[in-house]
């Protein structure tokens, strides 16, 4: 049972979200798997066409991880390698081979967690369910928590035996952008922004291209959604508030976004423990939208409401 949240009674899933202290007295659990899905961003180079680098968190979980943990490279082993995009959702057969080689299989029971940012561990959580898998947990507070209670660490590779992982994405998990262009100005649907306000308004340049959101969207930066203190998640009563207070009703079709469909998985992983059924990710986010001179994109103070 996790410990520490009063809330959790009242989460669509409990389980998936593992405190500290409950992975801990479950390290060395035959059927676990803890996964490192660290990922830092670092800023371009001259002539680089993506608006970002990806540094995996490799060098990191070698000094340092939590024991038994195995490491995953995001960007190298579980995103379109045929894209100039980052972090685009791959084939089933990809993603499976990934999994497999993790010695992740049907059965395993899957935490995930990720230093700098909980949207690393949250944007795989995403992905295996997208695929089918729903035996994985989000470790509340991630990396920084685990260190900051002097738990234990480790710098041996977690290693097991190849697994058999079975992957079926199913349907409406990840969005393009025709969906959200045929969706815009529609009432039943809410394009939800997770980037910081300042972006949100377009506000200075933006590394993504062209500064701003895309036409009627709302703004639920995924920083407000976790406790600045320790990088646990809020209460499912302040996010219901949060997503509330932005006209995200359960009746809508909410499509999340942000620059590269990671933090946007924040939002999505507390809008289903709130019992939000019509969700989807815009994959390519605005590292696609704010690229595309024929896609329509709005700046500044929202002009009207978006119910």
């Amino acid at each position: 049972m996790t410990e520490g949240r009063a809330d959790l009674v009242n989460w669509r899933e409990p389980g998936a979200l593992i405190e500290t202290g409950a992975l801990e007295a479950s390290l060395g659990a035959p059927e676990l798997r803890i996964v490192d899905c660290t990922t830092w961003l670092k800023p371009a180079e001259p002539g680089d066409e993506a608006p970002y680098r990806v540094v995996p968190g490799r060098a990191e979980y070698d000094a340092e991880h939590i024991p038994g943990a195995v490491f995953l490279d995001i960007q190298g082993a579980i995103s379109d390698p045929d894209t100039r995009l980052k972090f685009m959702a791959p084939t089933a057969e990809r993603f499976a081979d990934a999994m497999g080689g993790l010695g992740i299989g049907d059965e395993s029971r899957v935490v995930l967690y990720s230093a700098g940012s909980i949207m690393w561990a949250t944007r795989v959580w995403w992905m295996l369910r997208a695929f089918g898998f729903d035996r994985a947990s989000v470790l509340d507070g991630g990396w920084e928590k685990w260190r900051a209670e002097g738990r234990p660490v480790s710098s041996a590779p977690g290693q097991h035996p190849p697994a058999r992982f079975t992957a079926t994405l199913k349907p409406g998990q990840f969005v393009d952008s025709e969906h959200v262009l045929s969706r815009l100005g529609d009432t039943s649907t809410v394009a939800v922004n997770a980037l910081a306000p300042e972006f949100h308004l377009g506000e200075g340049p933006s590394r993504y291209g062209r500064p701003g959101r895309i036409p009627g969207s709302v703004n639920v930066p995924a920083a407000t959604l976790l406790d600045p203190e320790n990088g646990s998640f809020v209460s499912l009563d302040e996010a219901r508030r949060l997503h509330e207070e932005a006209g995200i009703t359960q009746d809508r079709h909410v499509v999340a976004y942000c620059g590269g469909g990671i933090s946007a998985t924040v939002g999505l992983f507390l809008l289903h423990q709130l019992g939000y059924g019509d969700l989807t990710l815009y994959d390519g986010s605005l590292g696609e939208w704010a690229y595309d001179p024929d896609l329509p994109i709005e700046t500044g103070p929202q002009t009207g409401e978006t119910r």
